[in-house]
């Protein structure tokens, strides 16, 4: 048995809306002035199209989306985000974890529940929406859907999963290795100890580690760092050769930026069982260097 998810994270879709003053915090205001200075620039809505275009011709299994589809958490911005989320495909065939840019203001987080509760929502239940973690098994797959979007002050962009969430998470980890799945979990922010700057970092990413470490995963996906980025973590209760847990951090989608590993991209992986065990490949496709093309990028060294 195998199974292709195609991982695409921080599109940061733009223009921003139209905006009354008193919707601005100090916090929106900076990030307001941060998207006239660079963002705006950087993020082409246009190849953003067309490289969701690519993925949907791809076919793949099963879509992540690892957060960051708004940039100062605005009300009008919800309702854009959710079209965007429909281009990726049905909300059962798309899951969504929230970033810090989706969880910009604690006035944000009510439109945030609201608008991507079809791709949080765990299979057959009645949790309320923005409850994680969720779980979604297709297949032989097991996909757990994480928080880490948090408000912030200022400057900050640090994320926090928090104990219950936490406690949550690994009886699920448990519970899916009991049913002899393959569990790929999605979570915005790097979830490893160094994995950001002290401004940008899960702030649990130890009680993350020691979680995984204990109860095993086959692939973790995030974004955040607009990066393309492959770390590993070990644990003996993962069903990976030599209990290895690919860790895949992808870059954001609408980047023009010429920085090869910045450069819009997304992931297609494959988990292919062997055995008791899943292999994990990765390529990617997306804006060529130097041109204005999305193609094959090349295989990821896992």
């Amino acid at each position: 048995m195998s199974f292709t998810i195609a991982h695409i994270s921080d599109p940061h879709l733009g223009p921003l809306p139209v905006f009354r003053l008193r919707d601005l915090t100090a916090k929106r205001a900076m990030g307001y002035i941060n998207w006239k200075r660079g963002r705006e620039r950087l993020n082409d809505m246009g190849m953003l199209k067309r490289l969701v275009a690519d993925l949907r011709a791809e076919k793949p299994d099963h879509v992540a989306m690892t957060g960051d589809v708004v940039n100062i958490g605005l009300p009008a911005e919800f309702a854009a985000g959710a079209a965007w989320m429909h281009s990726l495909g049905p909300p059962r065939d798309v899951s969504f974890t929230p970033g810090n840019h989706d969880a910009y203001a604690s006035r944000s987080m009510p439109y945030l529940a609201a608008a991507f509760a079809p791709w949080t929502a765990s299979d057959g239940a009645a949790s309320p929406p923005g409850f994680f973690p969720f779980l979604r098994v297709r297949g032989d797959v097991a996909l757990i859907g994480l928080s880490s979007g948090v408000p912030t002050g200022p400057l900050m962009a640090t994320g926090r999963m928090g104990q219950e969430q936490m406690a949550r998470f690994a009886r699920l980890l448990d519970e899916t290795r009991e049913r002899g799945l393959a569990r790929i979990v999605m979570i915005h922010h790097p979830p490893l100890l160094g994995g950001a700057t002290a401004m940008r970092n899960l702030t649990d990413a130890r009680e993350f580690e020691a979680v995984v470490a204990r109860h095993g995963a086959e692939l973790v996906l995030h974004g955040h760092n607009h990066k393309r980025s492959v770390a590993h973590l070990k644990s003996a209760a993962a069903r990976t050769p030599n209990g290895r847990i690919p860790v895949i951090g992808a870059p954001s989608a609408s980047s023009t930026s010429k920085a090869p590993r910045q450069r819009a991209a997304y992931h297609l992986i494959r988990l292919e069982r062997q055995g008791e065990a899943w292999r994990v490949s990765a390529r990617a496709r997306g804006l060529m260097p130097g041109g204005s093309e999305i193609g094959e990028r090349g295989e990821i060294e896992i």
